[in-house]
């Protein structure tokens, strides 16, 4: 796909969840694709500085450490990008889209904590003065968004949840259920914060990236794998691994689908939902009435525009929400697309 060798597509593709966690990672990478340790760095170097990937690292579930939230703004168009620019530029938010809708401009943001997390809001409604939705994470069926590059040429995209980690770990999916809300929050140590500071941009791409983390925050390095470990284990770290940007893989259109189901159907609908083929992620938020009246989101990525329509209209049959209020909202532009910073301080 897009020009990818087939050690690159590997390399892209198997170790978004599968990276191994040892004090050589990219020697073990190497040794399973036939290629030197040195090669493996510096194929992530070249294809990190094409922008194909975010970083190596983790991905920190919602709602186990810090604040986050998804949020929009009602913003006229000929405002839209002195404002997203002025967004982009905090350091809170690390996802920020127009979308097809009055609510154009989409964004997440995270903080160390609720309180910090309310008063980035309140300085984005003050600053910007135009209608905003707040809507945080209520229950998550389905969060990953790992891509599947192994058949190319396909135009759908699936996570590669469905074929790696749920099928392997029943009790990693619970576990991580289970800390699905605000309640479930992880209260951080000292150290773990540390760990935290440094991982949640990626690790550095060198021989030994825990020793490097090591020497760096002054803990032991095998205490900093088991600790990583240990997150990943308990569903904190939903997946370690090579984070890729979807636009730059070939999957250029993405929509945010929602839809307006009563609260006693929608966790048993939002788990249907999260099964089905193309979904890359599902979870329930609350209403914002009367301007924001739904409550189960997907968003569906794929090639082009046709290939998502199709995936929604057949996951909709098939999860039997047809029958539902819905919207489609395309992304039009991606103005910020990074991983989420919890801890302040961090590397940017």
């Amino acid at each position: 796909m897009n020009g990818f060798n087939a050690i690159e597509q590997r390399l892209l593709n198997e170790f978004q969840h599968d990276f191994p966690l040892v004090k050589r990672p990219f020697l073990a990478i190497g040794e399973q694709l036939g290629i030197t340790e040195s090669e493996v760095i510096e194929r992530l170097e070249k294809l990190s500085a094409q922008g194909v990937i975010s970083r190596v690292g983790p991905v920190f579930s919602p709602g186990c450490i810090g604040a986050s939230t998804l949020a929009a703004l009602a913003v006229p168009p000929e405002m839209l990008n002195e404002v997203a620019q002025w967004i982009n530029a905090l350091p809170e938010v690390n996802h920020n889209y127009q979308r097809e809708h009055a609510y154009n401009l989409w964004f997440v943001a995270a903080a160390p904590n609720q309180a910090w997390l309310d008063k980035v809001l309140q300085e984005i409604s003050r600053h910007c003065g135009y209608p905003m939705l707040v809507l945080p994470l209520a229950e998550r069926f389905h969060i990953d968004l790992g891509f599947d590059l192994s058949n190319t040429g396909e135009t759908t995209s699936r996570c590669l949840m469905h074929r790696t980690a749920e099928s392997r770990s029943t009790g990693n999916r619970s576990a991580a259920n289970r800390l699905a809300g605000s309640s479930a929050l992880v209260q951080l140590d000292s150290v773990q914060t540390a760990i935290v500071a440094e991982l949640q941009s990626g690790i550095k791409l060198n021989q030994q990236p825990f020793a490097a983390l090591s020497a760096t925050i002054n803990q032991a390095e095998d205490a900093i794998i088991r600790q990583v470990e240990d997150w990943r284990e308990q569903g904190i770290i939903k997946r370690f691994g090579v984070v890729v940007r979807h636009h730059e893989l070939g999957y250029r259109e993405n929509a945010m689908v929602v839809w307006d189901i009563p609260d006693e159907q929608v966790s048993a609908l939002g788990h249907l939902a999260a099964q089905q083929e193309g979904v890359t992620l599902c979870y329930r938020r609350p209403r914002q009435l009367p301007d924001w009246p739904f409550n189960l989101f997907c968003m569906v990525h794929g090639t082009h525009r046709g290939v998502v329509l199709a995936q929604i209209a057949t996951l909709s049959k098939n999860a039997g929400l047809d029958a539902y209020p819905t919207q489609v909202l395309f992304s039009c532009r991606r103005f910020k697309q990074r991983g989420a910073l919890y801890v302040a301080n961090g590397r940017h």
